[in-house]
C-alpha cells in the first residue's frame, strides 16, 4: 500500500503551517490547504489517508466538508478541530460519523497519535474492500477453492485438469479440509454437472443397511423389503458418486464395490440381473489406505484401483497466508445465512487466527467465522477488557504476532526472528515473557 496522506484544511496560515511541520516530523505525508475544494478533489474510494479539518472557517465549515467527503466515501476517517464553543457541534459531527475531534489548544503529538489510529482504521477498510472485490471477481474454481498460496493454485489446477475426464479419483485430506467441496468441484466443472451428485458417508451408514443403500433391492429380498428400491449407485446414473470416509466401509462390502468399479454394473439385492452403470467414482479418506491395507483394515486391491489418480488437499496450518481471504469468504457466507452484518475484522484478530493450530481445518475456521458474525467470537484487541492500557493492548498484539510467525515456521527460531526483525536473544526473551514454547508451535 502506498504512503498515507494527511489532508489538512485550516484557514489560519500559522496554525496550518505548524501542524503540517509537526505531522511531517512525525513521519506523515501532508497536503495542507485553506481551500476545501482543493482537498476534496484528492479523495476517492481508494484514497489511503485521513482528513483533518477545522470546523470554523469562512465560507464552508468543517461539518459541511465532512458531509461532502462522506458523499465520496462514507468510510473515510475525518478528524475535526474545534474551539471551546464548538464542542456541541463536534459531538453532533461524531454522531454523523466523524472519527474524532480535537479541542484547541492541543499538542501536535496528540494530533499525530489520533491520525495514526485513524490511518490504521483506513488501511483496514481498504484491505477489506480489496478482499471483498477479489472474492467478488472469483468465479468457478476460485470461488469454491479459495486461497492464493501455491498449494491452492496446484489444487485448482489438478481439479481443473481432472474435471473434464471420467477418471475415478481418490481425495486425500484431513478432517474438515474440504474433501466434499473438491468432489463437488470435480463434478460441477465437468461434463456430468447436469446429472446427479450422490454423496455417501461410509462411516455414517449402519453396516446392516449400507448394502441396500448402495445397490438397492427387489421386493421380498429380505424381511421388511415390501417393495422395489433403487439404490444410490443406480440413482447416480450419468453422474458422480462420492464415497466419503471410505476407510470405514466394511471389508465384505469393499469386495462388491471393487467389482462395481471394475465392471460398471450392479445387481440389486434379491436379483440376478446386471444393471449397467454410468457413474464416476470419487472416494475420500483421511487415513493412509495403503498402511490400512497392510494391517488388514482395508483391501489393497480396492486401494490400488482407487489410487490411479489422487488429489491431496493441504491442511490449513500449511497455508496460513490464505486465512485472511478465506475467513472473509466464510464470513460473507455466514452473513447471508444469518442476515447479520460482518463486524470489523482487525489485523490483531487475523493474526490471532493465524496463530491457531486448526486441527479441524476449514470446517473449524467456518465455525469460527459463524461465531464472529453472530458476535460470539472476541477480537484479541478487546480481550483485555474495557479500559485496557495501551501497554496491555500492545503486549497482546505482540504475543499473537510472534505466535503466528512461530506457527508459520513450524517452531523454527531463525526464520522467525529474521522475519520479525529481532535478534535471537530478543525473540527468546519475548517468548519467555509471553509463555510461548517452540514445541507448541510445531505441527504434529
Amino acid at each position: 500500500m502506498d504512503q498515507a496522506t494527511v489532508l489538512l484544511i485550516d484557514d489560519e496560515d500559522d496554525l496550518r503551517t505548524s501542524l503540517t511541520q509537526g505531522l511531517e516530523l512525525s513521519g506523515q505525508d501532508v497536503f495542507a490547504s485553506s481551500q476545501p475544494e482543493d482537498v476534496l478533489e484528492r479523495i476517492n474510494r481508494d484514497f489511503y489517508g485521513v482528513l483533518v479539518s477545522d470546523i470554523r472557517m469562512p465560507g464552508t465549515d468543517g461539518f459541511t466538508v465532512m458531509k461532502q467527503a462522506f458523499e465520496i466515501d462514507p468510510a473515510l476517517p475525518v478528524v475535526l478541530i474545534t474551539g471551546h464553543g464548538d464542542v456541541p457541534l463536534a459531538v453532533e459531527a461524531m454522531r454523523a460519523g466523524a472519527y474524532d475531534f480535537m479541542e484547541k489548544p492541543f499538542t501536535v503529538s496528540h494530533l499525530a497519535s489520533v491520525v495514526e489510529r485513524a490511518l490504521d482504521k483506513r488501511r483496514l477498510v481498504l484491505e477489506n474492500r480489496k478482499l471483498r472485490e477479489e472474492l467478488a471477481d472469483r468465479t468457478g474454481l476460485e470461488s469454491r477453492l479459495v486461497g492464493r498460496t501455491p498449494a491452492m493454485d496446484l489444487l485448482r489446477r489438478n481439479v481443473s485438469a481432472l474435471a473434464a475426464t471420467d477418471a475415478d479419483v481418490l481425495i486425500l485430506g484431513e478432517t474438515g479440509s474440504g474433501k466434499e467441496v473438491v468432489a463437488r468441484a470435480l463434478h460441477d466443472e465437468g461434463p456430468r454437472k447436469d446429472k446427479p451428485f450422490v454423496a455417501l458417508n461410509c462411516g455414517a451408514l449402519p453396516a446392516e443397511i449400507i448394502e441396500s443403500e448402495l445397490f438397492g433391492h427387489e421386493k421380498g429380498a429380505f424381511t421388511g423389503a415390501s417393495g422395489q428400491r433403487i439404490g444410490k449407485l443406480e440413482h447416480a446414473h450419468g453422474g458422480t458418486v462420492f464415497l466419503d470416509e471410505i476407510e470405514s466401509m466394511p471389508l465384505d462390502l469393499q469386495v462388491k464395490l471393487l467389482r462395481v468399479i471394475e465392471t460398471r454394473t450392479i445387481e440389486r439385492l434379491g436379483s440376478n440381473k446386471a444393471i449397467e452403470l454410468d457413474v464416476r467414482f470419487v472416494a475420500a479418506t483421511k487415513d493412509d489406505l495403503e498402511a490400512a491395507g497392510r494391517e488388514g483394515r482395508f483391501r489393497l486391491d480396492l486401494f490400488y484401483r482407487l489410487n490411479v489418480v489422487n488429489i491431496e488437499i493441504p491442511p490449513l496450518r500449511d497455508r496460513l497466508e490464505d486465512i485472511p481471504l478465506l475467513f472473509r469468504h466464510l464470513a460473507i457466507e455466514a452473513r447471508a445465512r444469518y442476515r447479520r452484518e460482518i463486524p470489523d475484522i482487525t489485523d490483531s484478530y487475523i493474526t490471532s487466527l493465524m496463530a491457531r493450530d486448526w486441527p479441524g481445518n476449514v470446517r473449524e475456521l467456518r465455525n469460527v467465522s459463524d461465531r464472529f458474525v453472530l458476535g460470539l467470537e472476541q477480537d484479541p484487541e478487546q480481550q483485555a477488557g474495557p479500559g485496557a492500557t495501551l501497554f496491555e493492548q500492545v503486549a497482546s498484539y505482540e504475543k499473537t504476532l510472534i505466535a503466528a510467525e512461530l506457527k508459520r515456521n513450524n517452531g523454527a527460531i531463525k526464520p522467525t526472528y529474521e522475519t520479525l526483525g529481532l535478534s535471537r536473544k530478543a525473540l527468546y526473551e519475548k517468548m519467555r515473557k509471553y509463555g510461548l514454547e517452540k514445541e507448541d508451535m510445531m505441527s504434529v
